[in-house]
């Protein structure tokens, strides 16, 4: 169908209702006109999720005590916690709440590396560095190889067969990103699960969804893994949230916790409601999506439905970003401008696009999209966070480009005339714009 292949667009009144949601979708916070299209570094703000933090987070009392307003904060935590299987589409297990999906996907690895016997431990070269670096710290720590599957330049992501070539009897941990930040590209999960289990069955896996949650569907009923993170920061919440998953045999693992508590129980001191009010408030808002789109069934089939809307609007946008109208030449057909790791099957991709210019470097690009009103970044090899990644595919740097669903087509034919600009501008520009890059991040 041509919508799989080329997404589909919102109802022009439901994207205004969506619009209306978010917090600064065109402007900045001191009233300038902008284009935010750096979503894949954070994401634009639903307006519920920042009034469920104060609404939450002014209430004094601890959650642990027998009063009324106590029991309240619980009933919050409580209903979080089931929304983050609402998203996983998961059952039981352990609802982990930490400071940054980075700390949370640390605890997990070293859990699972220092209790589960095994040689080698796997992941791939395209992890974020909270799952890379979590994974080469304590293979070291234990001796263990750590075996890294390479890239993909053609399709911009990872072959399932280089991943389970690497496994065997001796792995003890499976660790692989959803969808990369450079390329957008989806990893096929289901079939890395399936494959890497037939090699062996009792094999723990870890999933990085930070990237691709806020775009499509999780379901962990169809790739059952046994640990998976995700950011509210990049999922239309807050910062200072990270939130993980883990099956009941990983949540059993041995791992920090307070004497007397369960083995399952992962939390370590005080939580903090506000963190699953604002979850909650995700899960609400992509429900309330599903039904306008149709769905009337239960919270997950809502959910499930809202993202699906979510993937097919924003296909329709990175579709209209490549090949534009036919009065506006997408990236694709201006002058000087590279698509880097480009791949005709948009349904094999998040909204992400790195792109590059025969004449400006990435940095100076980024400034030259800012003079414009159009925020993105510059994914470069000096960068902690970009360099495997960007090796791998063979370049030495990137300006990613990352819009929202809560975008429409008018926001991309503003990216695109922007774009054209930076396609002509005389040389002699790069000369009086370039400087050290922003302290690089994620």
């Amino acid at each position: 169908m041509e919508s799989d292949v080329q997404g589909q667009f919102f109802p022009a009144n439901l994207q205004n209702q969506i619009r209306d949601r978010f917090m600064l979708v065109d402007d900045d916070a001191r009233g300038k006109p902008r284009l935010y299209f750096e979503n894949a570094g954070g994401s634009l703000r639903l307006k519920s999720a920042l009034d469920a933090l104060v609404r939450t987070d002014q209430m004094p009392d601890a959650s642990g005590r027998i009063h009324e307003t106590a029991d309240l904060l619980k009933q919050i935590q409580q209903q979080g916690a089931d929304d983050l299987r609402v998203i996983l589409n998961a059952t039981g297990g352990a609802v982990y709440a930490s400071l940054t999906a980075t700390a949370a996907m640390f605890a997990m690895i070293r859990a699972i590396a220092e209790n589960v016997p095994g040689r080698n431990m796997v992941t791939t070269v395209l992890e974020h560095p909270s799952s890379f670096d979590a994974m080469a710290t304590y293979a070291a720590k234990l001796g263990r190889e750590l075996r890294v599957a390479p890239s993909n330049p053609v399709t911009g992501g990872v072959d399932v067969e280089d991943i389970v070539r690497l496994i065997d009897a001796d792995t003890c941990v499976l660790c692989v990103i959803q969808a990369s930040n450079i390329s957008g590209a989806k990893l096929d999960i289901e079939e890395i699960v399936r494959r890497a289990r037939a090699v062996k069955r009792d094999l723990f896996i870890v999933v990085d969804a930070v990237q691709h949650a806020p775009h499509g569907i999780v379901d962990l009923q169809r790739a059952p893994v046994d640990g998976i993170n995700i950011a509210p920061y990049k999922f239309f919440g807050v910062r200072g949230s990270g939130f993980c998953w883990l099956s009941e045999r990983a949540a059993n693992l041995s791992h920090e916790q307070l004497t007397g508590k369960p083995s399952d129980y992962w939390d370590l001191g005080s939580t903090a409601p506000w963190q699953f009010a604002v979850l909650t408030e995700i899960v609400n808002y992509v429900c309330w999506l599903g039904v306008q789109l149709g769905n009337d069934g239960d919270r997950r089939a809502q959910f499930a439905a809202g993202m699906k809307g979510i993937e097919l609007h924003e296909r329709a946008l990175l579709w209209r970003m490549l090949e534009g109208t036919a009065a506006l030449p997408g990236l694709r057909r201006l002058p000087n401008t590279i698509v880097h790791l480009d791949y005709e099957d948009l349904t094999k991709r998040d909204l992400i696009v790195s792109i590059g210019f025969h004449h400006l470097d990435p940095a100076s690009a980024v400034r030259e999209y800012e003079r414009r009103g159009v925020i993105v970044y510059e994914r470069v090899t000096t960068s902690l966070f970009s360099r495997r990644m960007l090796e791998s595919f063979g370049l030495t740097g990137a300006v990613r480009v990352s819009p929202l669903h809560c975008h429409c087509a008018e926001d991309i034919d503003k990216f695109l005339k922007a774009s054209a600009e930076l396609s002509v501008l005389d040389n002699r520009v790069k000369a009086t714009c370039i400087g050290d890059a922003a302290t690089p991040s994620d």
